[in-house]
């Protein structure tokens, strides 16, 4: 490559991602999911597009899409709270291998008899179109504000059962002798058992080293927590385990782990995760050939159908049995399934190792993600709001950035107070804050004064709070209670602070 070449390249970049940001905001607006813009994006820049590119690269939309996935698993497994998904774990993990495997049996015998597909290219669809995808479903969450128990089961399923699918759909599309099923079954059990194990080990051993060792500039520490996560998705693949689930499990930690600048290493892993959603989406439009498409219309259509109202409901019914969760949020957890690039990009698995039929198989599974993304994404928040699901707080969560200070053993913590946080109108000494810990500035209007214990807190407010490192939790703890449930947080329950 020139460096005109390379200055073209860079334009057109610049260019996709510009719009892609814009769409964004259209995407808020309309409730059009954003996944399909960038998709529309890859196909008016393809063969059959405006600018006519030509790209057939199956084996490097792959490997891109693989590298994107980490990036995505490792933003969302930053944002997910333990002590929320934490009851939730059993759920997902069931609906994750239980769940999955259901909705790959109906799937597949839909494929096979209603289109006429032969039992491996219908158990590759059904596989492929079983895993719901991690980026589609952390974007929804974003807007769509679901009860916690919801919320946490559909972090977990999503956060999980990339791992188990993938490796279905490789075995599936090995050129060799499918293994047994209960061979299958314990090449997944082993691999996810190793994926866990690795996940939680670089998770615990990163985090440590990143609480103990201070590094020069604050924005080195995301880069760090990146670096980690990606180290344990290396790591899980390279021992033969599941780098999937090991990249979720330790960004997970990392994120429960208190670590410094966490809102900074949140932002940073969050901008990444929008790049590769871009990315990745974008090259899957260049890929697919949409003249090709409407000879596989109806059937991913009807392969669809059944996977949304027949396969995906039964998954969740006999997943969620033991479990006494009420049929709305069952429902709800149903509809809330969401396909996006991850079945795609599993789609092209079976291409890049020659299956026969492995351009319909690509074909079916990108028609069925576009029109069911279509149907799905808009009508969730409906959804909600009809089966009363739709929660909306009172009060806004606090946003929290720590630094450390080594030499004095302790902590700024910079408070910023939100527009809808009942720390409104609470003086100062009102806060209660542990021994060891006190308000030393409060900006207010572009102007910082120091605070005197009857000062009143107002909205939009940013406080600087000095903590020793053994109050640390607690203030957090404290301010956070506050935030939530105003002067009177000390005497109120959990449920009147919600």
């Amino acid at each position: 490559m020139t460096v005109h070449q390379l200055n073209v390249l860079l334009l057109i970049c610049s260019l996709v991602l510009l719009v892609s940001v814009a769409a964004v905001r259209i995407s808020s607006r309309s409730g059009l999911p954003s996944l399909l813009i960038y998709l529309g994006i890859g196909v008016a820049m393809g063969q059959d597009g405006l600018f006519h590119v030509h790209f057939d690269n199956a084996e490097l939309t792959q490997v891109i899409g693989y590298a994107a996935l980490v990036v995505i698993l490792a933003e969302g497994g930053l944002g997910t709270k333990w002590k929320d998904i934490k009851s939730s774990l059993p759920v997902g993990i069931t609906l994750s291998t239980l769940g999955v495997g259901i909705s790959i049996g109906v799937t597949a015998a839909a494929a096979h008899y209603l289109v006429g597909l032969d039992w491996r290219q219908a158990l590759i669809i059904g596989a492929v179109v079983s895993s719901t995808d991690a980026a589609a479903v952390f974007s929804v969450l974003r807007r769509v504000p679901l009860p916690t128990r919801v919320t946490s089961v559909l972090e977990a399923e999503s956060g999980f059962n990339d791992a188990p699918v993938v490796i279905v759909v490789v075995a599936l599309s090995s050129t060799g002798h499918v293994s047994s099923w209960y061979v299958l079954v314990g090449e997944i059990l082993l691999e996810l058992l190793i994926g866990a194990c690795v996940g939680i080990a670089v998770g615990y051993v990163g985090a440590f080293g990143l609480r103990r060792v201070a590094l020069p500039a604050s924005g080195l520490y995301p880069i760090a927590v990146m670096a980690i996560a990606v180290s344990a998705y290396a790591l899980g693949a390279t021992a033969h385990g599941s780098g999937f689930l090991s990249v979720y499990l330790a960004s997970m930690i990392l994120g429960n782990a208190r670590l410094p600048h966490a809102p900074a290493n949140r932002g940073f892993a969050e901008g990444l995760g929008w790049i590769a959603q871009i990315g990745m989406f974008v090259l899957l439009g260049l890929l697919v050939t949409p003249h090709e498409l409407g000879h596989d219309f109806w059937a991913a259509v009807m392969v669809g159908l059944v996977l949304t109202v027949v396969a995906r409901p039964l998954s969740v019914l006999v997943s969620l049995a033991p479990f006494r969760i009420p049929r709305a949020e069952q429902i709800l957890v149903s509809w809330a399934g969401l396909r996006g690039a991850v079945p795609i990009i599993l789609a092209t698995i079976p291409m890049v190792s020659g299956i026969d039929g492995s351009r319909r198989i690509f074909n079916i599974v990108f028609v069925l993600v576009v029109v069911y993304t279509l149907v799905q994404g808009p009508t969730l928040p409906w959804l909600a709001k009809a089966l009363r699901l739709s929660s909306s707080s009172d009060a806004s969560d606090l946003g929290i950035e720590s630094a450390p200070l080594e030499r004095l053993r302790g902590h700024l913590l910079s408070v910023a107070i939100p527009r809808r946080s009942k720390m409104h109108g609470v003086e100062v000494g009102e806060l209660r804050l542990p021994q060891g810990a006190a308000v030393t500035l409060v900006v207010r209007n572009e102007r910082s004064f120091v605070p005197q214990p009857s000062t009143l807190l107002q909205r939009g407010d940013e406080l600087l709070v000095v903590a020793t490192d053994p109050v640390r939790d607690a203030v957090e703890e404290r301010l956070r209670a506050v935030g939530q449930g105003g002067k009177l947080a000390s005497w109120l329950g959990p449920a009147d602070q919600r």
